[in-house]
């Protein structure tokens, strides 16, 4: 299991012990991406394994670095491990998560995405999730409720096949899209989980305002990306025959 967290020692310890409840999990690593308070320390006492950024490098390359440090702890005669990816802020609801694994477990899906109950005080329009809905649907044939949810479950081999990772608040969007186009199995799973909340003020605005941003790059990216393949695959007929 992999948290990224910045900045969340009021809340990560009590992430670190409910995910520890969580069947099947024998390894919580905390990814601490910068944090100018005491959140390593605070989450190394609760339980769980820390490696840390010395600045802040966003949620993709926190991502990155718990699969690269989990894949180092994998026992060689083992499969590798599943990576459950958690936020910081979900506090004693983490072990609420538990129903992620076994569709990827059992293999029928490659990655289980947390679908969330309403969230207290949220003050989003819908514009964002409404972006990164259409994206993914208008790429892939599928329509996810929750397409921003960053709880979820994979193999290492979906993760894989969907790094390098989006940046910013786009990665969500784009490893959906990524995996799902590749043919890999995506299911949204019911989990009682609470976090905090964007709200109505200049934070939650300015907030939701860099999750367009990113997730209209990882979107444009894709459908570049797309039409060079597309591109690339004219000229390599047309030069066969």
């Amino acid at each position: 299991m992999i948290i990224p967290a910045k900045d969340e020692s009021r809340r990560i310890a009590a992430t670190v012990r409910a995910a520890k409840a969580i069947p099947n999990v024998d390894l919580v690593l905390v990814v601490d991406d910068g944090s100018t308070d005491a959140t390593q320390h605070v989450a190394r006492d609760a339980g769980a394994v820390v490696v840390r950024h010395s600045v802040n490098r966003g949620k993709a390359s926190a991502m990155e670095t718990g699969a690269a440090v989990v894949a180092m702890r994998d026992a060689e005669d083992a499969p590798p491990r599943l990576l459950l990816f958690l936020d910081g802020d979900l506090g004693e609801t983490a072990v609420n998560a538990a129903p992620l694994v076994p569709p990827v477990l059992e293999g029928s899906a490659d990655m289980a995405i947390a679908l969330l109950p309403p969230q207290p005080g949220a003050g989003g329009r819908g514009i964002v999730v409404g972006l990164a809905r259409r994206s993914i649907a208008s790429m892939t044939g599928w329509t996810p409720t929750q397409p921003l949810s960053g709880i979820r479950c994979l193999s290492r081999e979906a993760f894989e096949a969907g790094t390098p990772l989006a940046h910013g608040w786009g990665v969500e969007t784009g490893l959906s899209i990524d995996l799902v186009a590749q043919g890999y199995v995506a299911v949204e799973v019911p989990c009682d989980l609470k976090h905090r909340a964007s709200g109505t003020d200049l934070k939650g605005q300015l907030h939701r305002a860099a999750q367009y941003r990113d997730v209209l790059m990882a979107v444009n990216a894709r459908k570049v990306r797309s039409v060079a393949r597309g591109v690339g695959t004219r000229l390599r007929k047309g030069s066969a025959t």
